[in-house]
């Protein structure tokens, strides 16, 4: 018996070769230059923000070189895969702009390429395993559990190297008599790859994030299909997909690094170029006065579905990652504010050479200068949605005036320097509780008073405010009446004369403006006095100020 006859009898169906498929999957009618890239999720868990960071990497090099990101879902491993995930996955994508010019969703196919689920390419992967068993690179391995935990005891008690490799790999010397035989007896079996490396040799690497890299040679005869399914290890189904459908760029996490010389070596069995390959770095987080990697376990911004819940806007969120994906991205994107983060062009070679330390206080910084150039109808439209889904109290509030909410969020907005205090929607009620009457005078608040306390001054400004110099309509003339009460009641109202004399008053116009944001909002910080006061009105003014004379 010879392999072909092996390769027969563990795929007697099979006739299609690895020479049928290339001529199914011809190469991709592109121009010069264009890239291919993958976004390849296992769907054994939700989308995390480590997933995100290589989907836009992928995204990006694809975009601009007028090439194809495509999406497939690596499902091979069906003990582990969560229902829902794919969905999200998909979602995911689509939320945040980042659509795939090829995919697999729900029985639709877009792209010439498909399958673009794993799972539903499991012939063509048995015609490659089989092409393999017959130029002998691969065979059936048949050591059992048991015998595989007990070579690697030994191993470890000899303080060898552990793995099926070398001596140690049995199973490699059967004749195709020997594994036929024990296949007709029913002997459960895996596929493995014949690695001819040797691990004490070097070779290179290039890769184009961290360079050359001199990386020990394969020795492993690593398993390339399971048993129970039938389906390949993702070791072996990306080196086909990657082929069939002509990725040019793989951009994986660094922990795949030590699988590189194991792919490189099957590339290299089929007679194919590989793609090149960027390891992108792991995304660390600060925690006390060290980093570590983040956690999918331990840290809920590691997930994707914290972001949503949080309310902040997509494109916050990419651009976040851009200034880690790249070192120079701030710098560019500083001097070209209009520009989208497609436009900047992507360098492998400047990802950190370290872990990429993501920064939730450097996300609100961003969030908040991006919510900052919406318009109120942008703002109101986005906050909305989001509290359909997440707030039931905000919810309730837009609904109960859609117009008063939209005047509240527009306080400083659509002008040169807008306000920025809004980092994500979930902060919004927080900022704008006092703005509404039933909320206000049913919540247990602190009066934020500064520099005057005394509940008879207080009562003194309030009143003299309300009886004489309430104001608004021109902004110049509201501020011109408080500085004129500052003057009656023995305030600085010009603030040069006051740090040049403060002996010579009781406080300054500051202090008094204080007072008056702080009764009518019990915050010392809130966006335009004026603007504020205009949203109330006098009667509603009125009404506040009257409230805390009567409860001191």
């Amino acid at each position: 018996m010879t392999n072909k006859d092996l390769a027969n009898v563990i795929f007697p169906n099979i006739t299609k070769t690895v020479e049928d498929y290339e001529k199914e999957y011809p190469k991709r009618d592109l121009e010069e230059g264009a890239k291919v890239t993958r976004f390849a999720p296992s769907p054994t868990g939700f989308m995390h923000l480590g997933g995100l960071f290589q989907a836009i990497i992928n995204y990006v090099i694809a975009k601009q070189s007028n090439g194809v990101f495509f999406l497939r879902n690596e499902d091979t491993d069906k003990t582990r895969e969560i229902e829902g995930a794919v969905e999200l996955i998909m979602h995911t994508l689509n939320d945040y702009n980042l659509t795939p010019d090829e995919y697999e969703f729900k029985g639709e196919i877009i792209g010439n390429y498909g399958p673009y689920i794993q799972s539903e390419r499991k012939e063509i992967y048995h015609a490659f395993i089989k092409h393999l068993i017959e130029i002998d690179r691969a065979y059936p391995c048949f050591c059992s559990t048991e015998e595989l935990a007990e070579m690697r005891e030994n191993q470890e008690t000899m303080k060898i190297r552990t793995g099926y490799h070398g001596r140690f790999a049995r199973c490699s010397r059967l004749t195709p008599d020997e594994a036929i035989e024990k296949i007709k007896n029913g002997e459960k079996y895996v596929i493995r790859f014949r690695s001819n490396g040797n691990f004490d040799n070097k070779f290179e690497f290039d890769d184009l994030r961290q360079g050359k890299l001199f990386l020990n040679e394969n020795d492993i005869d690593e398993v390339i299909m399971k048993s129970e399914t039938m389906l390949p290890t993702y070791h072996f189904a990306h080196v086909v997909d990657d082929h069939l459908m002509h990725t040019t760029h793989v951009v994986r996490g660094e922990e795949w690094l030590p699988s590189a010389p194991k792919h490189i070596q099957m590339f290299a069995a089929f007679g194919f170029e590989a793609p090149k390959y960027i390891h992108t770095p792991l995304i660390m987080k600060k925690d006390g006065d060290s980093l570590r990697k983040i956690s999918k376990r331990k840290d809920p911004e590691a997930s994707m579905s914290y972001y949503d819940e949080m309310g902040y806007p997509k494109l916050a969120v990419i651009e976040s990652l851009m200034t880690i994906i790249n070192s120079n991205y701030e710098e560019w994107h500083t001097a070209n504010p209009d520009k989208k983060f497609t436009d900047f062009e992507f360098s492998a070679n400047k990802m950190s050479t370290s872990g990429a330390l993501y920064d939730l206080m450097k996300l609100d910084d961003i969030s908040k200068n991006i919510i900052s150039k919406m318009t109120k109808e942008e703002v109101y439209e986005e906050s909305y949605k989001w509290a359909n889904v997440h707030s039931e109290s905000l919810k309730e509030l837009i609904e109960k005036d859609s117009e008063y909410y939209k005047n509240i969020l527009n306080i400083e907005r659509e002008q040169e320097k807008p306000r920025k205090d809004i980092a994500k929607y979930s902060d919004i009620e927080n900022l704008i509780w006092y703005m509404y009457d039933d909320i206000f005078y049913n919540k247990e608040k602190e009066y934020e008073w500064k520099n005057i306390t005394d509940k008879e001054e207080i009562r003194n400004i309030l009143d003299t405010y309300i009886g004489k110099y309430i104001e608004l309509n021109d902004k110049e003339a509201w501020f011109n009446n408080i500085k004129l009460m500052c003057d009656e009641l023995g305030y600085a109202s010009n603030m040069k004369e006051y740090k040049k004399n403060p002996e010579n008053f009781k406080g300054n116009v500051a202090d008094v403006s204080t007072v008056l944001r702080v009764a009518l909002t019990s915050k010392s910080m809130t966006p335009d006095l004026f603007e504020i006061m205009n949203l109330f009105g006098i009667d509603r003014i009125k009404e506040r100020y009257n409230k805390i004379n009567e409860e001191f």
